[in-house]
This record gives C-alpha cells, structure tokens and sequence, in this order.
C-alpha cells in the first residue's frame, strides 16, 4: 500500500477540519434524542428502559456495522463512505421526528447507526491517507474534538430545543445543523491521491487481513482485558447518563428539559481527562493509571446518588473525567498488545465491543432505574466499573516482567 507520507500544513488543516466537521455531525446525530428520552417515553407511553432504545439501537447497529463498512471503503474509496455517512445520516435525522409509531424510530435509528458507522469506522485511515504520518496525531487529535464535541452539542441543542419546539423540533434543529456540518465536510474532504486508498483490508479496518493467520491478532489477556474496560465503562457511563434525564426531570429536583441538558456540560472534563491520561499512564505506569481512572469514574458515580443538586452535578464531572480517562488508556492498551500488522483489526475488535457496551449497558441501566431508581443503577454500573479493575490487576498479575517493561515503554513514548 502506498502511504502519503505529508501534506502541506494547509492542506492538513483542511483535511482536519473537513473530518472534524464530519465527527461533530455524525455524534451529535447519535446522541441526540438522550436529553430528550423523558419526552419520548410521554409521547409513545414507555417505560425508560424501552425509550433508552432508541439510544441503544442505534448504537448497537454502529458497533456491527463498523468492521464491514471499514472493509468495503477499502475496495469503493473511503472518502466516498465518509460522505455518503454524513449525508444519511443527516437526512435520516430529518426524517427522524416524522416516524409514526416508536418501533418504526427504532427501525431508522438502527439505519442511522448503520450510516454512523462509515465515518466511524473509516475516518482514522482515510487520515492516513491524507496527513501521512508526521501529522497524523494531530489530525486525529481534531477527529476526537469534533467527536466529542458533536456528542456534547448535539445532547444540549436537544435539550434547549426541547422546551419551545417539543422533542420532533428539538431532533429536526440537531439533525438541521448536523447537515450543514455534513456540507462542509463533503464540500471541503480532500479527495485521496492515486495510490492512498488502493490498500488491503489492513489498510481499511482489518490491520493485516489477507497476509494469513500469522498476521492476525491473537486473543490473548493482553487485548481481552482492555476490551472488556472499553465495554464496562461505556455501559456503566450510558447507563447513566441514559437515566439521568428521567432523573432530573423527576421531583424532588423537577428539572426543564433546557435545564437538564446542562448536566451534559461534563463532557468538557472529559475532553481535557483524556489529553491528560497518556502522561498519566507514562508517569505512573498503565496499570496504575487505568485502575486509578475506573476508581474515579465510581466515586463520581456514587457522588451523583446525593439528594442535593451541586453535589450530582460534581459526581457527573468527575465521573465523566474519570470514564474518558480510562478510555484513553485502554484504548492505547490494544494499540500497544497488538503485533503491528493487526492493530487495525484490533482496534476495530475494541470499537465493536466499546459500542455493543454502550447499546447493552445503557438499555440495561435504564431498565435498572425504571423499576428499583438511581441507587440500584449505581450500585449496578460501579459492579461494572470495579470489574474491570479486577480484571486490570488480574492481568497485570499474570503478565511477564518482560512484557511489562516493553508496555511502559510504549506509553510513555506516546505521550
């Protein structure tokens, strides 16, 4: 495969925030009706665990999704995925709040993910392919920005929104702003230079397909153990945040839907916890750091079952500080245990099960709240969250001096 080594700066500017516009529309698309679930579940007379589905879906369609049509982009051209994601997925939006009955919303929101998932699944390669790898961290730095920015705005637009114009206008006012995101990516991506997106599947998702079993990523303690951090920690953190709407919204604390979506202004703590986790993990050690950051996530968790209003707003900080910072770590964890021809299908393996995660945790842990309330909820997802932990220290245990010594060096080199 032929890599575009790098392109001049203004073009990896464009080329950054053509892909960062993509990530802020595709993740605003995603999260969108979370703020919003009380009123779904009033309009279609559900119960909170059947309307967090329409988050859970959506979800688990992207997580199932993301290998194939990282696969396909590599045979069709990823930019041509990329912008056939955004635009769906927008117009699917749109389309959203005219859906007539709550199975027919599931049916388009499972389709959306499915369009999500093309940007998911492709935009770190077709990086690749533009930026070359001299300037690639920085361009991916802008891909997760958007992403989590998108995640952030598409949750309070919604809940602003909600208020004067109901949840069909609040969903129609994200998926309008998403589109004109999405015709900013389209009009602005580069297209690839002959040769960056003639690779093999190893270029596209599968890191190494087609090179025989030798090439594949073993299943081993080494990437089974960061997957499951991935998939308990996105779980416990869209279980609760899933609930914390009909929380909210509910006496003693009666919250507005524009009120409520405040709560989702933690998300910034996420975006400085996992700048800082890398440096974290170099200094202290992985091991340490990622059982420090599920501790945290816990603490903030246990914090947001206090009856006074400040205090669960601190609990959602520091939670969402500590989830994204053991994101973080364990997402370079299988980066770092996976031989280098096959870190692109063990990333993608940490993308499925991060996303399945979300989809099965986050409508379990609405089913949780609906019927025992928030502190069962809680004591559920810190179950999770402490789980995982074991699991870091199990392997950490299990893992030879020799093997540790060449992972400390890996994190600390990548910051």
């Amino acid at each position: 495969m032929v890599v575009l080594e790098a392109s001049p700066l203004a073009d990896t500017r464009r080329v950054s925030a053509a892909v960062a516009a993509a990530g802020l529309s595709s993740f605003a698309l995603l999260y969108a009706p979370q703020p919003v679930l009380p009123q779904l579940a009033a309009a279609y007379r559900l119960d909170p665990g059947t309307a967090s589905l329409a988050i859970g879906v959506a979800t688990a369609s992207l997580a199932v999704a993301v290998l194939p049509l990282a696969w396909m982009a590599g045979r069709v051209g990823r930019r041509r995925v990329i912008v056939w994601s955004v635009v769906a997925a927008a117009v699917l939006g749109l389309l959203l709040p005219l859906a007539p009955s709550f199975p027919v919303l599931l049916a388009m929101r499972g389709v959306q993910g499915v369009a999500i998932a093309g940007f998911a699944g492709v935009a770190a390669a077709y990086l690749a392919d533009q930026v070359g790898t001299a300037r690639l961290a920085g361009a991916v730095g802008a891909m997760i920005a958007g992403n989590s920015v998108g995640g952030m705005l598409g949750r309070l637009g919604a809940g602003f929104a909600a208020e004067p114009l109901g949840w069909h206008g609040a969903l129609v006012t994200v998926a309008g702003v998403s589109l004109l995101c999405a015709l900013f990516a389209v009009a602005t991506l580069p297209r690839a230079e002959a040769g960056t997106e003639a690779g093999t599947e190893a270029g596209a998702a599968g890191g190494g397909a087609g090179r025989g079993p030798g090439a594949a990523a073993r299943v081993t303690v080494e990437l089974v153990v960061p997957v499951l951090v991935g998939a308990l920690g996105m779980g416990a953190f869209v279980a609760l945040y899933n609930a914390a709407g009909f929380r909210l919204a509910a006496p003693p604390l009666s919250l507005a839907p524009a009120a409520a979506s405040l709560v989702f202004l933690s998300y910034a703590m996420g975006a400085a916890s996992s700048a800082a986790a890398g440096r974290l993990a170099g200094r202290l050690g992985r091991t340490p750091a990622l059982v420090a950051a599920l501790v945290v996530t816990v603490a903030g968790s246990v914090l947001t079952a206090h009856p006074s209003l400040p205090v669960i707003a601190v609990g959602f900080a520091v939670l969402t500080a500590g989830f994204f910072a053991a994101h973080a770590i364990a997402n370079a964890w299988v980066t770092a245990a996976a031989p280098p021809p096959a870190r692109g299908r063990a990333a993608g393996l940490y993308t499925l099960c991060y996303y399945l995660g979300s989809g099965a945790g986050g409508t379990a842990g609405a089913v949780v709240y609906g019927h025992a309330g928030w502190s069962w909820l809680v004591a559920m997802t810190s179950a999770w969250l402490l789980l995982a932990a074991l699991a870091v220290l199990l392997a950490h245990r299990k893992a030879p001096r020799g093997t540790l010594r060449k992972g400390r060096r890996i994190r600390t080199a990548g910051g």
